[in-house]
């Protein structure tokens, strides 16, 4: 189909020809029959003209809803048309449609803009096919019914305690509440109340066993290691004995020994 307006250029002749795209030819042919049907008028071979004087469209609205459009103007004068257009933009509001889904007069009048009118023929038809009007033509989508529900205060509080689906299930084995591999793991838990703390002298394998040989405790070769330690209560050496960590003096060895320098025979400290 083609526009009967001027030229459009640049960002407008791009978003025109996208709307002009839009149009369906195989609506236009279900909605004249639909029309046709209820009115009992013939729109004629062209769509936009036939329906641009807006009397057959305030018939057809009167027929769905009668009494909402109270006069019709017969009149070929633009304004008395452009009045039929929005007395049936008017009609259709208060029939049930949304203002997003209803066309301007000049989308019809002037041709600007036939895909927003067959948007809006389409939702009409959906929403006589929803109140119950049936016609021969199978037009239209009917719309979903409203399930309300109504809940008291009492059964608000008592769904608080329902596990939602949205925070995953608890009908099947999974890994919830599961600690890395290796993590210390409470035996206790006073919230939870289960088994009674162990004594503070039973090693928990969590922290893991001392029934085989390991390297737990054992620091780098070659470092020192004290022999008395306050906080572990290890038995103290006397301070005579020299521990092999601080070297070996049974054999001869270099040790304070001097090549070549003086060697002082008195030393006052």
């Amino acid at each position: 189909m083609s526009f009967n307006k001027g030229p459009s250029f640049g960002l407008s002749a791009e978003i025109r020809n996208k709307i002009a795209q839009k149009y369906d030819i195989q609506k236009e042919e279900e909605l004249r029959l639909w029309i046709e049907e209820l009115t009992g008028a013939s729109i004629g071979p062209d769509f936009q003209k036939g329906l641009k004087s807006g009397v057959i469209l305030c018939n057809l609205i009167n027929h769905l809803a009668p009494g909402s459009v109270k006069k019709i103007n017969q009149s070929t004068l633009n304004w008395h048309q452009l009045e039929n257009l929005t007395n049936f933009s008017k009609a259709t509001t208060q029939y049930g449609l949304k203002p997003h889904d209803i066309f301007e007069a000049n989308d019809l009048f002037e041709n600007g803009n036939m895909t927003q009118v067959q948007t809006t023929l389409l939702a009409l038809a959906s929403m006589a096919k929803t109140l119950g009007c049936h016609s021969r033509v199978d037009i239209g989508v009917k719309y979903a019914d409203k399930q309300e529900r109504m809940f008291d205060e009492k059964m608000m509080k008592a769904g608080q305690c329902v596990i939602g689906l949205q925070m995953g299930t608890n009908k099947c084995a999974s890994q919830a509440g599961m600690n890395a591999y290796g993590t210390r793991r409470h035996l206790y838990d006073p919230k939870v109340q289960i088994q009674p703390p162990m004594d503070n002298t039973t090693i928990s394998l969590q922290m893991g066993t001392n029934k085989g040989a390991s390297q737990a405790g054992m620091t780098a070769p070659g470092t020192r290691r004290a022999i008395y330690d306050q906080k572990l209560c290890t038995d103290k050496c006397d301070n005579s004995t020299m521990s092999l960590q601080m070297g070996y003096s049974q054999g001869a060895n270099q040790s304070g020994q001097n090549f070549g320098l003086g060697r002082q025979i008195y030393d006052a400290k």
